[in-house]
Order: C-alpha cells, then structure tokens, then sequence
C-alpha cells in the first residue's frame, strides 16, 4: 500500500499540464449520503463544474451502493459473546431488548441510482429534476468486509455473530421502536428532486460560484420506506477555483428537513452540510477527485441520548474522472470516519453523464 501511494503521488506531480485551451474539470462527486439514518431526506447534490450551451440539456446517471453494519455498544458486547454464526430471530430480539438502556442494530445493503436531466436556461440559469430509485436487502459484501477488518487487525464489531448477507434492522430508541428481522428487503421510487441553479464566473474563468435552491416531493410510498412523506427544501452555495492543472471546491448546504413519523420518529431540523473537494487532471481524459462530506445528524437527544446516532457524519471519497467525447464515466469509494455506527461502512459510487458541450 505504501509503494502504491508513493508511485501515484509521483505521477501527480511529475505529469505535464494538458493544452491550455482544455477546462477539463468535472467537479465533486454527485453522489449523496446513504446513510440509513436519513437517506429520504433531501441531500444537496453538488453540480457540474462547467456548465452547458444554453439552451442545452445534459443527462447524469449516478449509482450508489453501500454496506451498513451499526450497533449500539451494548447490543455490540451481547454479539461479540456469542459462538458461531446464526439467523437472528424472536430469541435474539428479545435479548436485545432486555439489555440495558437504548440499543440498535442495522445490518442492510443499501444500492440507489439517480436519473438528473438539466436544462441549460442561458448563460446563467439552469433547472433540474432528478428522479431516484433504492433498493434494499442483505446484500453480498459481507464477506469482503469481515475479511478486510481480518487483514488490518480491525475489531469484530459483532458481525461474526449474525449469518452473513441478511437484512436485519431494530431500533429500540426513546422516540420509536422497530424490528424487522431476516426480511427480504425491498425498493422502489424515491421522492423526486427538482431544483434551479444561478452561476456567475470571473473575468479569467478561474473562479466559480453558484447558487441552488431545490424541493423533494413527497409523492413515493411511505409504508415501504421510500419517503418520508414531508415536503425537504433546501438551498446550497458552491465554490470552484481553478489553477493549471488543480481544482478546488467548498460547497456548503442547508436543507430543512420536514421529519419523519414513520418506522423511526424524526424531528423537523434545519441541517447543515459542507462539502469540500480536490480534482487532479492527470491526463487530457481522466482527473482523480478527492473530496469530504460533513453533515449533522437527524437525531437530537429527544430520540435517544447515544451520542454515535446523534454525533456529525463524516465520510471521506476518492475516484476518478474520464471522459470520452461527451461521455463522462466516474467510479469512486466512500468510506466513514469518526463516528463509525452512524454512516455506511464503505460505499460505491459509479456515475455516467452525457454533455453535448463536452464536444
């Protein structure tokens, strides 16, 4: 792992910069938090970094899946005491429950995939809408994940003690209680997004700044946990500068969330996001994207006083960028950090869009 950061290090600094009449940026990654605690809620997506010919549209595809293994410390301690593997079932959920204090355990794979359609108004305006499904169940990466905490030496966190690649989820909180053991999972549509963009550049096209505003509509099934069944709106302000081969980005939202009554009891809460990212042109077709998400969570200490549920999501991604004509192919991994049972243990994200401008 050393050599290899060491090598990719080298190629960043040593590579020739592309032909100056090329922008070649792309922008942050596009994909949202997939967290189970808040995933229907609104989430500022950033845009792209250069926009389209007015009267133009542009169409992004994005998908995202992710692993999500979270327990309460005590619900933690009680698995890592049991020998060997089993389906956890009635007896399991029973012995949660009696142990002290507040528990929860959500053990899923969660996968969603975004349709945006923009349309370049002028020079300056452009509107979207995005249209998203999910899916959920038990998934496949356990296996992968057991192995790799194996290899780093990382702790069990329970998971040895539950079969692998099943949908098992209970919170046992102060505002809610609910259990859903060995189910099958589920999917569906996902409250649709729509939005505005304003951008305004500098006179050398080095700086960039946009405005958004957008609303989730609260039109997808409630009782299969697909919405949240509240009208999210949102308002986001995105920075982009540009120098030679290097591009920064600082985004910085804040969405009203509406809540939520259903399966988990929400509170409406203003919540605030930060996004800041680094792209790297590393040749005239592919650029490494680097980048940080920090948002606060959707508990408060109404819904439970365990401070991992309620403490900032934090999750750090990497990935690339290559362009083919007006194809543009993006693959990237998300992993958490900081609070590690209130964000997916590791996600992927895959995108493809299509800009008539990249011509």
């Amino acid at each position: 792992m050393r050599k290899w950061l060491i090598t990719l290090f080298l190629a960043m600094v040593s590579l020739p910069a592309p032909a100056a009449d090329d922008s070649g940026f792309y922008g942050l990654l596009r994909g949202r938090d997939l967290s189970p605690f808040g995933y229907l809620r609104l989430d500022m997506r950033p845009g792209f970094s250069t926009p389209g010919e007015p009267g133009t549209f542009s169409i992004e595809t994005d998908f995202a899946y992710q692993n999500t293994w979270a327990t309460s410390p005590e619900v933690e301690k009680y698995l890592n005491k049991l020998p060997g593997r089993r389906e956890l079932g009635p007896a399991e959920l029973q012995a949660i429950r009696d142990l002290p204090g507040e528990n929860y355990l959500v053990d899923l794979e969660l996968g969603q995939v975004d349709l945006t359609v923009n349309y370049q108004i002028n020079d300056r305006w452009s509107a979207y809408l995005i249209a998203s499904g999910a899916a959920f169940g038990g998934g496949f990466m356990d296996s992968v994940i057991e192995s790799f905490h194996d290899l780093i030496d990382a702790p069990r966190f329970g998971r040895p003690a539950a079969a692998r690649d099943d949908y098992n989820v209970l919170f046992d909180l102060k505002g809610s209680q609910f259990a859903a053991f060995e189910s099958p999972g589920g999917g569906g549509l996902l409250d649709p997004v729509v939005g505005m963009r304003y951008t305004r550049y500098s006179d050398d096209d080095r700086w960039r700044m946009s405005v958004e505003s957008a609303v989730k509509l609260p039109i997808a099934d409630r009782d299969k946990a697909l919405s949240t069944g509240h009208v999210d709106a949102g308002l986001q302000v995105s920075l982009q500068r540009i120098s030679g081969r290097h591009a920064a980005y600082l985004n910085f939202a804040g969405v009203y969330y509406a809540g939520m009554n259903s399966f988990v009891h929400e509170p409406s809460r203003i919540l605030p996001t930060l996004v800041a990212g680094y792209e790297r042109r590393m040749t005239a077709r592919t650029n490494l994207i680097f980048q940080g998400y920090v948002s606060r969570s959707v508990f408060q200490r109404a819904q439970t006083d365990l401070s991992e549920l309620r403490g900032t999501k934090i999750q750090l991604s990497g990935g690339v960028h290559h362009r083919r004509g007006p194809h543009l192919f993006t693959f990237a991994l998300t992993e958490n950090i900081g609070n590690i049972n209130n964000t997916p243990d590791i996600g992927l994200q895959m995108g493809y869009s299509f800009n008539p401008g990249w011509q």
